[in-house]
């Protein structure tokens, strides 16, 4: 028995997919970061359990805090950490920390010789010549973002790891970009590197 195709009918389905291929891809970013790692994290030592541990500052925040906790789960469960269960002892103690500051790039002090102006020439008739023009360029704001992760052994206190992931680019409210920022400084854990790398986490949108 022979099965006819409608070659429309494939084109179509061809059409569909290859969409929604495209629609998945363009959903997807990139986080790029500067990451510089420090530490000593025993050659031997596995990653095991954790337990998130506050500064008083960071207790006087607790709900601000508990959401740069949130940020920094996922990129220490890829390390291989998990968090202790309730009553259990952890193996390690993590302190994290984010912050943000405003850059402002639109005043004429960021660019004094040229004001982010332009000038060109202009030759009215009939008196040929050269002027200048003024324009003004107003840009967004940039934003210099930076997270802190810090690993201790729990029996001891002693430090053995210590990451940092900085990054620079427009305002944004978008949930994804702090928990890349944390991947992008656990991405090589334990190893360490050259001081600083930049490392590019993919991420979906919220």
């Amino acid at each position: 028995m022979k099965t006819l195709r409608s070659p429309g009918l494939a084109a179509a389905l061809l059409a569909g997919l290859l969409a929604t291929l495209f629609a998945g891809c363009t959903g997807m970013r990139t986080v790029t970061s500067e990451v510089s790692s420090f530490g000593e994290w025993p050659s031997d030592r596995k990653p095991s359990t954790y337990a998130f541990d506050r500064l008083p500052s960071q207790q006087a925040l607790a709900a601000e805090t508990e959401q740069v906790e949130g940020a920094a789960r996922n990129a220490l469960q890829k390390a291989g950490f998990q968090p202790a269960a309730a009553g259990q002892t952890p193996d390690v103690l993590v302190q994290v920390g984010a912050r943000s500051t405003r850059a402002e790039r639109n005043t004429v002090w960021a660019d004094p010789l040229w004001w982010r102006g332009s000038f060109g020439y202009w030759r009215p008739a009939p008196w040929p010549g050269a002027a200048w023009s003024m324009s003004v360029r107003s840009d967004p704001p940039r934003y210099d973002r930076e997270v802190a992760v810090l690993l201790r052994d729990r029996a001891s206190g002693k430090p053995l790891f210590e990451a940092r992931a900085v990054n620079e680019s427009g305002p944004t409210s978008d949930t994804t970009l702090l928990p890349a920022m944390f991947e992008a400084a656990l991405t090589d854990f334990p190893r360490l590197g050259v001081n600083p790398r930049k490392v590019v986490v993919t991420v979906m949108p919220s």
